[in-house]
């Protein structure tokens, strides 16, 4: 016999005050304390006119290849790909995925098949009597669609698209950081490298003028005290040069580390010339150049996440509604499980609505928003702070380039006070040992160069990480739906 059925699962007791009963549950649904809920536009953040930024189109995707360094280049790629720290953001990207794809597929039809025996054998032992075997079999397919009425189903995936698009952006700051570091090692190994060069300048001068007080005092020419502050002179040299190979040295293992080498396995480094930065800077920030910040798309995407499940925690106040069905076979004997007279299907339409529960609900909705309020909060700060650190970045960038103009100067005038000095000892009007000490006004100009030159390129690379680098949010993950919605996918 086909059985045909329906079920209506309401609370006995308030079958004539449903209408009641969901105006209490909507009720405090009415305090949404939206106005706190307020969102730094960064669209509207400029910086002062007195703030110089980076060059224009600045910077671009893959922002260190701009220096033409093979060496920087390779560095940075082999970091990029086996770094355990971007491994593991990848996965996490991953394990997001998964759960868009669980929460797309709780919000669809669930079907499932069935088949079951049961055996039950009645045992009297009062009469000390055993019953026969009873059996039941049962066979078939059964169904259950959510009707999402109040949207929950579709906050939950939004919720869960906004976990995974804070992760993609989350992935992408990483390996800015990651890119940024190495870069900061690797010139500094390189400033490092010129700055020994030029000591060993310097080391050579002073040992050369170690030997001439050593003779003019030996001919009775100068005291010892001469020769002394020639070697205080030497001295403070070569601690400068064991400080610069011992710089060297931490430097290397610092980037070895970073890159989870072993021992042996970075490459030697080779001196380069370093990178000519660039000028022609803007006057003026965008919200272009900040939309570039990793951190701020993943805050903006994990507020939108909050919000979906702020809609989520509203909706448990509201009535669930479903439809279950069934068809297939029963019968007591297992020979009459397929006959045709032996077909049950069933349709069970259901409503669920919450009584009581402690105030768990309410208390589960306050805990989200609280939770949305402190990241929204969190992402008008980073906004604030990314204003922040280019606005000091790019004027320390700026006193920079006014002090290596200055340098440079510096250096041109000790370059012509040296020539002065050789061609004054080609002429034989002053001794090799003063054409020499001219070259140490030279060096120690250099080296203050070299210097400035190497802060130079450290806040250039701090102004790309604090302006993004050149990272561009991909496509991100969307609902598979045609309609576009108030957290802003396509």
């Amino acid at each position: 016999m086909r059985n045909i059925a329906g079920l209506f699962v309401f609370p006995v007791c308030l079958w004539f005050f449903p209408g009641l009963i969901l105006f209490l549950n909507g009720c405090i649904l009415t305090r949404d304390d939206k106005a706190s809920l307020f969102l730094t536009d960064p669209h509207h953040i400029e910086l002062s006119d007195s703030i110089h930024l980076a060059r224009s189109n600045w910077p671009s995707a893959n922002w260190w290849r701009i220096w033409n360094d093979p060496q920087l280049n390779n560095l940075i790629d082999t970091a990029l790909k086996q770094s355990p720290g971007i491994n593991a953001a990848r996965m996490r990207v991953t394990e997001a995925q998964s759960g868009v794809d669980l929460s797309r597929s709780l919000a669809s039809l669930q079907t499932v098949a069935a088949g079951q025996k049961n055996f039950t054998r009645v045992i009297t032992p009062k009469h000390k009597a055993i019953g026969p075997w009873y059996t039941l079999g049962i066979v078939g397919i059964g169904a259950r669609l959510s009707l999402d009425l109040w949207g929950t189903d579709r906050a939950r995936v939004e919720a869960a698209i906004g976990k995974k698009n804070a992760n993609i952006a989350e992935e992408a700051g990483i390996e800015l950081d990651m890119a940024a570091t190495i870069a900061q090692l690797y010139y500094g190994i390189q400033t490092t490298y010129q700055q020994i060069a030029l000591l060993k300048e310097s080391k050579a001068i002073t040992e050369l003028s170690l030997r001439a007080h050593t003779r003019r005092i030996e001919r009775g020419l100068e005291t010892r005290t001469d020769y002394e502050n020639a070697r205080t002179e030497q001295l403070s040299v070569e601690q400068r040069l064991i400080a610069a190979e011992g710089k060297i040295i931490q430097l290397r293992e610092n980037l070895r580390a970073l890159l989870g080498m072993g021992p042996h396995e970075l490459s030697v480094i080779r001196p380069m010339r370093l990178p000519a930065l660039q000028k022609n800077l803007p006057p003026a920030l965008s919200f272009e150049l900040l939309a570039r910040r990793p951190d701020l798309l993943a805050y903006h995407w994990y507020v939108q996440a909050s919000l979906s499940q702020i809609d989520i925690a509203k909706a448990a106040f509201y009535p669930n509604f479903d439809i279950k069905a069934f068809w297939g076979y029963t019968s007591l004997h297992i020979d009459d499980v397929f006959k045709h007279s032996f077909q049950p299907f069933s349709i069970m339409p259901g409503v669920y609505l919450p009584l009581f529960n402690g105030g768990r609900l309410k208390a589960n909705l306050d805990a989200t928003q609280n939770a949305s309020k402190l990241l929204i909060e969190q992402y008008n700060q980073a906004v604030l702070n990314a204003v922040r650190d280019v606005a000091t970045i790019s004027s320390e960038l700026h006193d920079l380039d006014q002090q290596a103009e200055l340098q440079k100067q510096k250096v041109a005038a000790a370059t012509v006070r040296r020539a002065s000095a050789e061609a004054h000892f080609k002429r034989g009007l002053v001794s090799y040992y003063m054409a020499q000490e001219a070259r140490q006004t030279l060096i120690a100009a250099k080296l203050a160069k070299v210097d400035i030159e190497a802060q130079r390129i450290s806040r250039d690379i701090m102004l790309t990480k604090a302006l993004g680098g050149g990272y561009r949010s991909e496509q991100p993950a969307t609902r598979q739906s045609p309609n576009p919605d108030r957290y802003g996918e396509k």
